[in-house]
């Protein structure tokens, strides 16, 4: 297994910021695999998302990010065929293998209520910009969401991340993924999470494998804006990655007493511990 070369990083990240960014895995908490595929609108801060040229049901190798790209077939990580899940009882020993729980966060963390999504389901952004769980979409093998919370101590509010792993049959379902995530920042600015949560004022950035510092994923979709609740508005990072035919998510949602680079450094620190767990699972080589 590579080393992974700083992933989301926090000087990595924060060049991604400058850009553009925002959005969320939400209670429908989104998975990044969720809403329903759209091929209309073009996506703040990037071009949209070209469909992938590979469409083989799995393997990563001479797959590519395409996002505002050509057709040359570049990948940081070529995994082992046989490794890639096929069948959908493979997909969901991968998402439970990689996805992050309280624990893969710190000792502190604590589960949040309800603590995963439900078996068999994936998050979509319905046509009211509300996120709804909904049953696995066509080219969807698995998906799993798993939300945990550091509580309020020393002056800091209680911090909320989720983590999220969604394992789609080829790398051409994986790719649209990110492309329909870019436009859904345009199509819905504000989106309701929860029924006392949103996030707004939501912007996003495209980064394609060998471009703005990312040497570690076929794709990265980026998004940032807010996060509002009852206890006011605080700072929303969602980090979307992918890997052949696994895209990876962390979201943050800020609180009080929390700064921009520590919640940076908290999702990048969720990034890349899903991205080494992903790569050993893979069993592949860079």
């Amino acid at each position: 297994m590579r080393p992974l070369r700083a992933v989301a990083s926090a000087a990595t990240v924060a060049v991604l910021l400058g850009g553009c960014g925002a959005g969320d895995d939400k209670t429908a908490e989104p998975s990044p695999s969720a809403s329903a595929r759209s091929s209309s609108g073009t996506p703040s801060g990037s071009g949209s998302p070209t469909a992938s040229a590979s469409t083989g049901s799995g393997s990563t190798s001479g797959s590519g990010s395409t996002s505002g790209r050509g057709s040359t077939p570049l990948t940081p990580f070529e995994a082992d065929p046989a490794a890639v899940p096929r069948t959908k009882a493979q997909a969901e020993a991968l998402v439970k293998a990689v996805t992050l729980r309280p624990e893969g966060w710190g000792a502190d963390f604590r589960a949040q209520q309800p603590a995963e999504s439900a078996p068999g389901t994936a998050a979509v952004l319905d046509e009211q910009c509300r996120w709804q769980r909904q049953a696995l979409p066509q080219g969807v093998l698995a998906s799993l969401s798993v939300y945990s919370a550091l509580p309020a101590v020393k002056g800091k509010g209680e911090l909320k991340v989720t983590a999220a792993v969604t394992v789609h049959t080829t790398v051409l379902d994986a790719d649209e993924q990110l492309a329909t995530t870019l436009e859904e920042a345009l199509r819905c600015p504000v989106q309701q999470v929860r029924t006392d949560e949103q996030i707004a004022g939501l912007q996003s950035v495209g980064t394609p494998y060998g471009q703005g510092g990312n040497g570690y994923a076929d794709d990265q979709v980026l998004e940032i804006g807010s996060y509002l609740s009852a206890d006011g508005q605080q700072t929303y990072r969602w980090d979307v990655v992918r890997l052949g035919t696994v895209d990876v998510a962390v979201s943050v949602k800020g609180a009080a007493g929390w700064t921009v680079d520590e919640l940076t450094q908290r999702m990048s620190q969720g990034v890349t511990t899903m991205l080494s767990r992903l790569e050993f699972e893979l069993g592949g080589k860079s």
